[in-house]
Parts: C-alpha cells; sequence; structure tokens
C-alpha cells in the first residue's frame, strides 16, 4: 500500500510527457519521512554523503535547432532536506528536448538551478559528451560475496541478521553483492543495485551480511533509504572506526540512482559498473 506521504507523486499514474521546459514538473520528497523510522530527525544526521544520479536520456536543440545529446551526473547531498521523485525528474528532463538553448554550459546553469530548488541544497550538474571515457565502466573492488553458499528465507530487512566474525579481528576491507534488490514504495516495481560496504573495523561475518543484504528483497523503499538503513545497521552493530555504504542501481526511464552514506566526509563513490 502507498503511504498517505506520497499519494500525489507522479509514479504509477498516467501522465502526459511534455517536449517544452518546465521546471514546474519536478517534485520533491521530504527525506525526513523514511529517516524518522531509522531513528533520524532534525538536522543531526549520523553520515555524510550524497546521491549520485546519472540521467542517460538528455537531450535538447542549439540555436540553429539541431538535437544536441548529454549524459549528465547530477550529485544531491545527502543534508539537502528533499530527494526529487523519479518520474518528475524524467519528466523533467524530457521537456528540455524541443526547447533551443544557447550553449551546453547554460543548460548545465539551468539544470542546477531548478534541481537545487526542488531539494533544497546546492545541486551539482555535469554534463557529458556520449563518447567521453568518464563514462566507461569498471569491476568492483574489493570481495564479492555473491559465490557464498549461504541459506535463507528471509526477505524483509532484518539487523539481526548480521553479525561479527568469529574474533573478530580489526581488518579494512571492501565487500559487495550484486544481489540487492529493492521495491518502489509507490508502484511496487522492483530495482536491483550493487551495493558495496568499506569499512575499519572488527571483521564482519560474510555470510551474515550477504543473508542481510538479501533481506532486502521485497522491502519497499526508496534506494536512498535503503543505502541509509544499511549503514544505520551496520554501524549500530559495531561502531566502525570508517564505514562507507553505497548502491549503484540500475537505471529506469533513463535514470540511475547511486547513494553513497559514509562516515568520512570526502568518501568517493565507486566508478560505473557493467550494468550502470
Amino acid at each position: 500500500m502507498n503511504r498517505e506521504d506520497w499519494q500525489n507523486l507522479p509514479l504509477g499514474k498516467e501522465t502526459r510527457y511534455e517536449s517544452a521546459y518546465n521546471p514546474q514538473l519536478l517534485h520533491p520528497i521530504p527525506r525526513a519521512v523514511s529517516r524518522a523510522h531509522l531513528g533520524i530527525s532534525g538536522d543531526t544526521q549520523p553520515f555524510f554523503g550524497r546521491d549520485d544520479w546519472w540521467g542517460f536520456e538528455l537531450s535538447w536543440l542549439n540555436p540553429k535547432g539541431l538535437p544536441q545529446v548529454a549524459v549528465a551526473r547530477f550529485g544531491f547531498p545527502a543534508s539537502s532536506p528533499h530527494m526529487v521523485e523519479s518520474k518528475s525528474f524524467k519528466l523533467y528532463l524530457n521537456s528540455l528536448n524541443q526547447t533551443q538553448f544557447d550553449s551546453w554550459p547554460v543548460v548545465r546553469e539551468i539544470l542546477a538551478r531548478d534541481l537545487g530548488a526542488a531539494a533544497g541544497a546546492p545541486v551539482a550538474v555535469e554534463l557529458y559528451p556520449v563518447e567521453d571515457p568518464v563514462l566507461d565502466v569498471a569491476k568492483p573492488a574489493g570481495v564479492c560475496l555473491d559465490q557464498l553458499d549461504i541459506e535463507t528465507r528471509q526477505y524483509q530487512p532484518d539487523s539481526a541478521l548480521l553479525k561479527l566474525a568469529d574474533g573478530a579481528a580489526t581488518v579494512s576491507e571492501t565487500l559487495y553483492s550484486h544481489l540487492l534488490r529493492s521495491n518502489c514504495p509507490v508502484t511496487g516495481q522492483p530495482d536491483w543495485a550493487t551495493v558495496c560496504v568499506t569499512y575499519t573495523g572488527p571483521a564482519l561475518d560474510r555470510e551474515a551480511l550477504l543473508a542481510y543484504i538479501v533481506s532486502f528483497r521485497e522491502h519497499q523503499d526508496f534506494h536512498e533509504h535503503c543505502v541509509e538503513r544499511i549503514f544505520c545497521d551496520l554501524q549500530q552493530l559495531a561502531g566502525f572506526e570508517s564505514l562507507t555504504v553505497s548502491a549503484r542501481y540500475t537505471r529506469r526511464g533513463g535514470l540511475d540512482i547511486n547513494p553513497l552514506r559514509s562516515t568520512e566526509e570526502a568518501a568517493a563513490p565507486p566508478p560505473r559498473f557493467a550494468r550502470q
């Protein structure tokens, strides 16, 4: 069932695709709605981070009417009071398609202005030609958990699944899995992701971590809040010296969302993976 807070979202509803620039299409969502379930309130947050969105269906007209195409990277700070609902974001980007703009820098400035107004904080915007090397993909660094031969029947998040390894020697490592699946809280559509956990502290039990990641399989929440839940549950387990949780979700409608939450203010997101 849809939460009352989200009844007015464009998600799951028939909509008209506009081809003339219209920033009013953007629909903010308060982050506080889901954070309240994690005990996070007010301006105090237990993490740093940002949400990197990549837009693969961005186009507009130059002054001569010639279509331009670009891939965009949008960086929303985790401290912003609002996210932007993904379908409204797609509709907004589509509204640029038949609008003329003087130059690429002008488009970037307009995107940054409109998205910053919706999020309630500055949003970083970068535009790349479609053959830019920055769009190359890489393999995740660290140890993949997916070949562990575990048995599980838990498909709703359960922090009790997490535990430390026997002996729990202090380590610094990155563990990752391609098996994260969560579901849109409005439409119920599945969302697929690769999740990476980088930490320094007592060693995690890897089989337990994989079972915990799999437990999100029938969970309904937005990408950003799934990552925040994973971060909070891990930090509550051991209070790691450092902890970074990031997820790269597969794209839908030309957009993918890649949240990162960390104890480190300058934590860098991983590169794009094959499914992005």
